[in-house]
């Protein structure tokens, strides 16, 4: 659930805080390195809505899985989903798959678009797993072998899953 204070703009768009400094000068900031790494997955940042989730991204990269964790010494999926909105849209959400399910209105794989939350029925047919849409079937999430990583809703293992996308529900 959302945690006290957090506000969501009435806009399908998600929201970003107001831009503070060291965040623009950081997202300029962006090296040649950060942008070779997405363009092997054809992920351009120039078109990005919003750069800084790709920046954070790009930060944890590679940082190992652990269940219920939430730091860089290990994080699961859930974890992951709410650092990024926490680094990226200022928003605090908290709680595993099956509670982020409940703060999203769902949404068809064909109008996903960045920053969307997808849903994965992986255990027993229930929600078990999330991650971050990131465009051109690209998502950043946590896996338990690899940690996380950019995987394509295309590989079969994660089509076979593929439950929905989501996208926070505005305030009424």
């Amino acid at each position: 659930m959302l945690a006290s204070g957090a506000a969501l703009s009435a806009s399908a768009q998600h929201p970003a805080p107001p831009p503070r400094l060291d965040t623009i000068v950081q997202v300029v900031q962006i090296s040649d390195t950060v942008r070779s790494f997405y363009k092997k997955y054809q992920l351009g940042l120039d078109s990005a809505a919003s750069p800084l989730l790709y920046l954070n991204v790009y930060e944890w990269i590679g940082t190992r899985y652990r269940y219920a964790g939430k730091t860089k010494q290990g994080i699961d999926c859930s974890g992951f989903v709410g650092e990024m909105y926490r680094q990226a849209y200022g928003l605090q959400l908290a709680g595993g798959s099956k509670e982020l399910f409940q703060l999203v209105d769902t949404v068809a794989r064909r109008d996903l678009r960045e920053g969307d939350i997808l849903f994965f029925k992986i255990k027993r047919g229930q929600i078990s797993h999330v991650g971050v849409y990131l465009g051109n079937n690209k998502f950043a999430h946590a896996s338990v072998h690899s940690g996380v990583v950019i995987s394509d809703l295309e590989e079969p293992y994660y089509k076979k899953y593929f439950f929905t996308g989501g996208r926070l529900k505005t305030k009424s």
